[in-house]
């Protein structure tokens, strides 16, 4: 996701098959938003490649596009397990104007629900979380187990062609990794194993346990850009000393290195300054203990990734963050942003995570004002897609998981590297590279 040094390689297209979990969703329903040769012109090597065309960006008609074929196609992670951690528990969450319901059976199964009544559309519960023996609809009462099953209608016992066994609440596609709680809207979607492909293994050679993490705090943003442009701008740190001084002295932005993922995944590291531990106002962790599995050369390294769609996760030695880009329309998004502890520090005293918490609130202002910005630039009459600097492969990467799946071909375009940073420089800047 930051610079790689290492050669680059040529792009090439490699066909999946559909059902591949490096394969770009592919309904046939609808045409490709986009032209063969406006496809072809982001597929071009990195050092040739042009960006996405502005109407990727403002197009209402390309925004619905996306939302029907890849948000509610593809899995997308909702919530954390602990969220509902016991039998009736219950989490109600909006997600791309569905409201769903998220909650744990008496079998410790967790289920999800459209949060609608079947009898005339009534949204059953109102709150945003609690616990249930059974789920009660407040219009005509009719009630559900929470497994989803009908078990009360009154007076719906002579009607024909009626059987409560069919009438249960509409189910929505679950399943859990590292945690998280993922959701799929399509019924022909690969299972969440074979849709992450190689992201477990990635972060199991780490000895990384994600469902060890426990959410310390949460900050939210209403941002005025599309919400590519805010993965777009997660994936360099190419404007890192201009638009973050603080976080270029912890972290120089042109030290570290990508991954060459087979999953819908790209991400990378970077390199802490020399007298640097994490992300912090002071780049101190202020007592906070490394996190479980956090290796002597993991600890001078922040790791950066993005799960297709709009799951950014951050490991810290200390910490782990994660922002979550929700789309409101083609020129708006919503941002959660939660930074996660080991689940024993939370549990066993208190640990301060405030300077952590006002260095990412101060970072993602920085951020979003620039690309609020840039949603307005690219919008003029005047801008034609421009060129990437050879520090922002990273950047064409993110716009490849696009345009492969608006080609609708199965095709996965391979991806390259930033130009090299000369190793003298390198270590002047913080001391010796691993």
């Amino acid at each position: 996701m930051r610079p790689r040094i290492e050669p680059a390689k040529p792009a090439t297209l490699a066909p999946s098959s559909p059902s591949s979990p490096s394969s770009p969703s592919s309904p046939s329903a609808a045409p490709a938003p986009f032209g063969p040769d406006e496809i072809a012109r982001v597929r071009r090597p990195f050092r040739a490649a042009s960006l996405l065309p502005g109407r990727a960006y403002h197009d209402q008609a390309i925004f619905d596009w996306e939302l029907e074929h890849w948000f509610l196609r593809d899995w997308i992670a909702v919530a954390r397990a602990e969220e509902v951690p016991e039998a009736g528990s219950f989490v109600v969450r909006e997600v791309l104007g569905e409201s769903v319901v998220i909650v744990r059976g008496r079998d410790a199964e967790l289920r999800a629900f459209y949060n609608v009544c079947r009898h005339r559309g009534t949204a059953i519960l109102e709150e945003d979380c609690g616990t249930a023996v059974r789920f009660q609809c407040p219009y005509h009462a009719w009630i559900y187990d929470l497994d989803g099953r009908l078990l009360r209608a009154r007076h719906t016992e002579d009607l024909d062609d009626f059987s409560p066994a069919t009438f249960g609440l509409a189910q929505i596609r679950l399943a859990a990794w590292g945690g998280f709680v993922f959701l799929s809207f399509a019924a022909d979607a690969p299972p969440l194993t074979t849709y992450l492909g190689d992201w477990p293994a990635h972060h199991a050679a780490f000895g990384r346990e994600f469902t060890r993490l426990r959410r310390a705090a949460r900050l939210e943003y209403d941002v005025a850009a599309n919400w590519k442009l805010i993965a777009e701008n997660y994936s360099e740190c190419y404007h890192c000393p201009g638009v973050h001084p603080i976080l270029n002295h912890l972290t120089p932005y042109d030290l570290g290195e990508d991954f060459f993922p087979a999953g819908p995944w790209k991400g990378g590291w970077m390199l802490f300054a020399e007298g640097c531990e994490t992300m912090s106002m002071d780049g101190g962790r202020h007592g906070r203990p490394l996190l479980p599995a956090t290796s002597e050369l993991d600890a001078r390294r922040i790791y950066y990734y993005l799960l297709w769609p709009n799951l950014i996760v951050s490991v810290h030695p200390d910490y782990v963050l994660t922002h979550q880009t929700w789309p409101d329309g083609a020129d708006r998004s919503r941002v959660v942003c939660d930074l996660y502890l080991d689940r024993d520090p939370v549990a066993g005293a208190s640990v301060d995570v405030g300077d952590a918490v006002e260095f990412w609130d101060l970072t993602n202002r920085q951020d979003y004002h620039v690309v609020e910005l840039q949603q307005q630039g690219t919008g003029s009459r005047s801008w034609v897609a421009g060129r990437f600097s050879n520090q922002e492969a990273a950047v064409h990467a993110f716009d490849l998981m696009c345009v492969d799946r608006y080609a609708l071909d199965g095709a996965r375009t391979s991806r390259e590297a930033n130009t090299a940073i000369p190793p003298r420089r390198a270590h002047r800047r913080a001391g010796q590279v691993t």
